[in-house]
């Protein structure tokens, strides 16, 4: 696909509507209703989906002949700002000097999905015919809590019988140059938040009190010490880290009563949710710990192993690029970890990472044009069996 002049300034409107909206999450600010108005005139059928005060969009069109079902998936929230006197430009105008496209969003990840659209739009302005569905999953839950976003809606599909091959999430994979890494599976992430009890009392009389922070910290050594195993050929070996240790009554003459410690498991297929938490809970009864411990799932880890869709990512970087990409399960949690349990392969590829979730995020139009073009390759190479149609 050939980018002239107006279609670089479709591609900059989309994405300057999308980023001018400062939807931090959970909410959408109404970026759903610029995507649902740029694809309805392509002939796709929408299904609004709210979850408490997350907005989803579900939307799908079919091919003319039976085959496999593309769906391209996304969020619309961005994380906060932060301290706007240290941007150089405002984050919610799309600033544009010379190739750099600044502002939030615009790397994580409205510019994925304003690189979706534009390769939609050219993919039906090309082919009246291909076989299959296209379509689009898009919430405002993804960098909060995850719950009543993409996880809702698989639920809801799955409760309607609906069911696609393959999946497309626009995260920004890309390491130094577009394309160089995708991302094919990610860790599990495990939370536990722990509560060690203990007895309140003065320091001067530690006979009359039991120290919450002395009774656990063997038990914490061991687990931050701990192998939980050696990972695998797709995985790094599990790690183990306290994100939080709260206690103490603020006074340097008082025993707490208790302290409360939270961390997290990122783990791979070489674990389970049920070894970590049965291995955990035997270590700190081994140190005779007195506890409360509550556990959270953010998700499971999950990989695509080679399949149609993997080929035809490389093939199309490959094509627009020249060099192969790396597979990767690196990096942190994406909501790829709700699709792929469904039986769906699930591939992220999106824009460099560098400046995600800092100030002065940015990306290059250049690289937008060019994700553009390989969202198209792929949709081609899905979409149209035996078709060597791709993109110039």
């Amino acid at each position: 696909m050939e980018f002239d002049a107006d279609r670089e300034r479709e591609l900059i409107a989309i994405l300057s509507a999308l980023m001018e909206k400062p939807s931090i999450s959970p909410q959408d600010c109404g970026c759903q209703d610029i995507i649902e108005a740029f694809i309805t005139p392509l002939g796709f059928t929408s299904t609004r989906l709210p979850f408490e005060e997350v907005s989803n969009l579900w939307a799908t069109k079919s091919g003319s002949q039976p085959g496999p079902t593309l769906i391209f998936a996304g969020h619309t929230d961005v994380v906060p700002a932060g301290q706007l006197s240290l941007w150089d430009s405002d984050p919610y105008t799309t600033t544009i000097a010379g190739d750099c496209v600044a502002g939030r969003g615009a790397a994580d990840m409205k510019g994925a999905l304003a690189a979706m659209l534009m390769a939609a739009r050219a993919f039906h302005s090309k082919h009246e015919q291909y076989h299959g569905r296209l379509g689009f999953l898009i919430t405002s839950d993804e960098e909060a809590e995850a719950i009543n976003g993409t996880k809702k809606v698989m639920n809801w599909l799955n409760h309607e019988g609906e069911h696609f091959d393959y999946c497309i999430v626009g995260e920004p994979s890309s390491s130094r140059l577009l394309g160089d890494v995708i991302r094919v599976g990610r860790r599990g992430s495990l939370n536990g938040s722990l509560t060690v009890k203990g007895v309140q009392g003065h320091v001067a009389y530690p006979d009359k009190a039991i120290n919450p922070i002395h009774c656990c910290l063997k038990a914490l050594t061991e687990l931050s010490e701990c192998q939980w195993d050696a990972g695998n050929e797709f995985f790094p070996p599990t790690s183990f880290q306290i994100s939080n240790f709260q206690s103490g009554e603020g006074a340097t003459n008082v025993i707490p009563g208790n302290a409360i410690v939270d961390f997290n498991f990122r783990y791979s297929t070489a674990s389970s949710e049920a070894s970590l938490r049965q291995r955990t809970e035997e270590i700190l009864k081994h140190h005779k710990v007195e506890y409360r411990l509550k556990w959270s799932l953010s998700g499971e880890p999950f990989l695509t192993q080679d399949g149609q869709l993997i080929t035809a990512t490389k093939a199309a970087i490959n094509s627009l690029r020249g060099y192969q990409p790396l597979l990767s399960t690196g990096g942190g949690t994406s909501d790829g970890r709700f699709i792929a349990p469904y039986g769906i392969e699930v591939v992220e590829i999106g824009l460099c990472n560098e400046t995600i979730h800092q100030v002065n995020e940015r990306t290059s139009l250049s690289d937008l044009m060019d994700l553009t073009r390989i969202y198209l390759d792929i949709m081609e190479r899905i979409l149209l069996p035996d078709s060597h149609q791709h993109v110039s």
